[in-house]
């Protein structure tokens, strides 16, 4: 300000303001040509630019377990936030409602299943039903039908394909109180079979690791494609929950893709653990 407005030479305006002239004119090494930063700098750039919704912590793991690199968490913060790649935190609302269930835990594989819908468009503006379900302890993604319709009948037929692949039905499904879950062909199917746990209607937190998969599906899928045809629909979304269970390093489990953790895992059911006989 002194040099470009009243006009002073840069030694006189140093002396006034106590700095020194080679602090001055040094430039920040980010600035430098010489930055030893500027790779990691342009692959996390490129990360945020392909995987907007993540943070610093997803950028890491993808470092460190998918490009074998050796660096610090503190260093990708660091660069994270002076490249202004920080995803902006929006706080939930806090919940009043306390649920009349007792809370049931997937204290290993192939425990709690959770299923739920999620609905979007194709540009012609007809619907587009999705069916998801994962494991809630190994966080894999096990259904994928996207339809534009999906009754209690076409849910058995795909649950029974998942129950034969999987090598067994689990021991509880956990689900709303849509009219798909509590249609007397699901009901049959699953008698003898499994259990049925309706989270209370409107308490989605009561399914909360379902509720997050399709969070993520909804920000870094739905939203961000355009539906020419239900084809185009199957195969991305397809690609996308592909991608979950063999590239989406999930922090609960070590940085492990669900399917890392699935294969590693050795947990035994308990049944106190989660009040199932």
């Amino acid at each position: 300000m002194l040099k470009e407005t009243l006009g002073m030479s840069e030694r006189l305006a140093c002396k006034a303001v106590g700095l020194a002239r080679s602090t001055y004119r040094r430039l920040p090494l980010a600035q430098t040509p010489t930055d030893p930063d500027a790779d990691m700098r342009a692959w996390l750039r490129g990360y945020a630019t392909k995987h907007p919704c993540h943070g610093f912590r997803r950028a890491w793991a993808a470092l460190r377990y998918d490009e074998r690199r050796e660096v610090n968490k503190k260093k990708i913060h660091r660069l994270w936030r002076e490249e202004g790649l920080q995803v902006k935190v929006v706080s939930p609302r806090k919940r009043a409602g306390v649920s009349s269930v007792p809370p049931i835990l997937a204290d290993a594989p192939k425990v709690v299943w959770a299923i739920d819908f999620q609905f979007d468009s194709t540009i012609d503006g007809k619907a587009i039903k999705i069916a998801s379900m994962i494991d809630e302890h190994t966080r894999e993604s096990l259904l994928n039908v996207v339809e534009r319709s999906i009754t209690g009948e076409r849910l058995v037929e795909e649950l029974t394909k998942v129950f034969a692949a999987r090598g067994g039905p689990p021991k509880v499904l956990r689900m709303d109180n849509g009219p798909e879950m509590v249609s007397q062909a699901l009901q049959r199917f699953c008698e003898n079979k499994t259990g049925m746990v309706y989270i209370p209607p409107g308490c989605p937190w009561d399914n909360g690791y379902i509720e997050s998969f399709n969070n993520r599906l909804r920000k870094e899928c739905l939203n961000r494609n355009y539906w020419n045809t239900l084809f185009e629909a199957r195969v991305v979304i397809g690609d996308f929950k592909h991608e979950h269970n063999h590239r989406h390093r999930h922090s609960a489990l070590g940085y492990r893709t669900p399917a890392e953790y699935a294969a590693a895992c050795r947990c035994t059911h308990t049944p106190v653990a989660c009040s199932i006989n």
